[in-house]
This record gives C-alpha cells, structure tokens and sequence, in this order.
C-alpha cells in the first residue's frame, strides 16, 4: 500500500467513499425524497473533479493497492475557508435537488486543518490503513503549518472515536452537523 495525492481520474471511487463516511442517511438528507442516491453519487462526482470544492481531489490523499486501486482515502483543507470551499456544494444541491443549504453552519473553524472525510473500503478495513491516513494527513498539515487539526466524529461512532483519540486526538467539544450529535476532536501539532 502507498499513500499519494488523488488525481481527477479518481473521482468517482473518491465520491463513493465520501458518501460512505456521511453515511447514506445523511446523503438522502442532501438529495430530499425526490432524487436518488445515485444522483447524489453523480453530483459529488463532478465536486471531487473540481478544484475548487472541499471534496475536490486536490484536498484528497489516497491509499493505494499494491495495483494502484484506491483502498481508502482522507479530505482535509484549511479549515478558514470552509465557508468557501462549500460554496459549489451549495450551488449544485441547489440546482440539483432544488434544496438550500446556504444557511448550514461550518464543521470547521480557523487555525486548525480539517479532516473532512477519512474512509476506508470495506474490503481493506483492519490493516492499519485508517491510521496511515491520518498519520499521512497529519504530514500535510504539518508542511502547511497548521497548529492543530480538527475532525468532527459521530458520537453514534464509537470505533471512529477510539481509532481518533489513539492517534493522539483529544476531545474539544460537542456540536451537532447534518442532524447528527457529533465531538469535535483536535490534534495539537
């Protein structure tokens, strides 16, 4: 396994892992009744290959095979422009789903990278590819002089949690995202 920034010919499977981590649930929250997930899969897609989205592959590191399939894979960006960078998510619900999220509160804050998504394909879990991301993830931030990094973790994710607070993650407060009670966890660099 070999751990490298995500190219746009990777976007699908990336989009796939992302609705992965937000689960479905909060994915047909996004869509509302009328679309469907696939639709969902198609939107987050075209936001992956852009440049200029949270999601996008430029924000993406991505943990290979030894065949070059992508196994796993961890979004992170400077949590400042989160307001920003979710702006195209905004505009495409919008069009797409006719469903307004201007008004979303931001997961991130200043001072601190953000890990937007870590995910790891069901068939690759337990072999310490979640960890190697972060640990890559952390890497990143590091170079780019961030602080600290800070996550927000389902509290109905208990493993997720524990693989966090392993890592050296430390509990900062709760808040709530998506309409799910999540902890925002910081790791102090």
């Amino acid at each position: 396994m070999k751990i490298a920034k995500a190219k746009p010919s990777q976007a699908r499977v990336i989009a796939k892992l992302i609705m992965e981590a937000m689960n479905y649930d909060c994915c047909r929250y996004f869509t509302g009744n009328d679309h469907t997930l696939e639709e969902f899969e198609d939107m987050m897609t075209y936001l992956v290959g852009r440049t200029d989205t949270q999601y996008s592959y430029e924000n993406t590191l991505v943990a290979l095979s030894d065949d070059d399939k992508v196994i796993g894979i961890c979004v992170s960006y400077d949590g400042a422009d989160m307001l920003r960078l979710r702006k195209p998510f905004e505009e495409e619900a919008l069009r797409r789903f006719d469903r307004d999220f201007s008004t979303m509160q931001p997961e991130s804050e200043a001072g601190e990278m953000y890990f937007d998504t870590l995910c790891v394909d069901s068939n690759y879990r337990h072999q310490g590819i979640a960890s190697t991301l972060i640990i890559a993830s952390i890497g990143k931030a590091i170079t780019l002089g961030f602080p600290a990094v800070g996550l927000l973790v389902d509290m109905g994710n208990p493993n997720a949690e524990r693989l966090y607070v392993n890592t050296g993650f430390m509990f900062v407060n709760e808040t709530s995202w998506g309409g799910h009670e999540m902890r925002h966890l910081q790791y102090k660099l």
